[in-house]
Parts: C-alpha cells; structure tokens; sequence
C-alpha cells in the first residue's frame, strides 16, 4: 500500500512529491507558521489544492471526497467535536475495537458516555486518535498528535502509533505525524522530512 503524490501545491507550499507506503511512520518538522498543517489538509483534500495522488495507483480523482477521507485520514491537533457525549463520534465502529484502544490509551470504557464539553486537552487528544484509528484508514495524518499529553501518556500514544504502523493492530498503515519534538522525530520516525520555504527535504539520521 502506497500513497503517492506528485506535484502537490496548495497556497505557498509546493508543488513537492511525496512517498508514504505501509509500515512507514514520516516525522513532519518545520518552522511554526510554515505550512505543516496546511500540507496534511491538502493532501485529505480538506481544502483545494493541485497536483496527482493516488492510493495503492487508484487517483484521488477516481473517488468522492469522503472516501478518499476514509482511507486518508487527518486528526488536526483541535479535532472538532459535532455531539454532545463521546459515544456518538464512535458511530459504525465495532464496540469491541473500540473499548480496546480505548484502554491502550489509557482510556476506561466508560469515556465514551464523558459529556465532550468536560473533557480535557489530553483527553480530547486522545480520543480524537481513537476515533480515527477504529476505522482502519490506510494512512494516517497525525497534526502534533502528544502535545498535550503528560510523558506516561505521549508514551502510550508513541507505542500504538508503532503498532499501527507495523500491522499489530491489522494491516499496516502509512503514517505521517508533525511534531516540534527533535526527540520525539528521531525517536519515533522511520522517515524524517522537514518543510521549509515550501519545499520538503529529507532529513539524514545522525
């Protein structure tokens, strides 16, 4: 499984070429303000942009947007929340799956009745990643996806991100996460590209 984009442009970014295949987890970095996040909507198509990407050789174009969604999915940093309790963004994921990630999360079962408006910005974040996670996507975009976790907390969030990667959950996704983390890029990262006037480099490991 590979997502291929070509000559992707969108604002001030671009056009670039990326490569995200099955098992490969892509540290985004960046200067604040350069575009990392505009550069994950894009290529969700949340907003209009240019260029060809195609899944597994299938074009972006071939399907709806929300499929395309569905497979390439983007957890912004602020998810937004549509329903009063936690329960109902979980809609059409099997329960079992669910309560499980939940507890890898560090997350009781009994989250998913939580009113939204009391959660905190750790939970929120995590449960924003449970909800995506539930339904499989083949790629997974991840915008600074432990910011507002304690460090037992982004450790557990790190671990199943891994899992999810290599297929210990199902088949393995393709994951691209955006941190201002050195640490957490070299430590997590099988890839690390930094975006900066536009452009993406490849980042050699030390």
């Amino acid at each position: 499984m590979t997502l291929s984009i070509r000559h992707l442009k969108r604002l001030t970014i671009g056009p670039l070429d990326l490569e995200v295949a099955a098992g490969d987890i892509v540290a985004l970095t960046g200067p604040s303000g350069v575009g990392k996040s505009l550069l994950l909507r894009a290529i969700a198509d949340l907003d209009t942009n240019q260029g060809t990407l195609s899944l597994n050789g299938e074009a972006r174009e071939s399907m709806s947007g929300p499929a395309w969604r569905k497979q390439v999915m983007y957890v912004p940093a602020y998810s937004g929340w549509w329903a009063d309790l936690v329960e109902p963004h979980f809609e059409g994921a099997q329960r079992g799956i669910v309560i499980d990630t939940l507890h890898r999360l560090g997350l009781e079962s009994t989250a998913l009745g939580w009113e939204v408006a009391n959660l905190s910005t750790g939970e929120r974040q995590r449960l924003s990643f449970a909800r995506a996670v539930v339904h499989r996507p083949k790629i997974l975009m991840l915008d600074e996806p432990t910011s507002g976790l304690d460090v037992d907390n982004a450790q557990k969030m790190e671990k199943l991100i891994e899992q999810y990667a290599q297929g210990d959950m199902g088949d393995g996704m393709g994951i691209v996460f955006v941190t201002h983390d050195a640490g957490q890029a070299a430590r997590l990262g099988t890839r690390h590209i930094r975006l900066q006037d536009g452009q993406l480099t490849e980042v050699s490991a030390p």
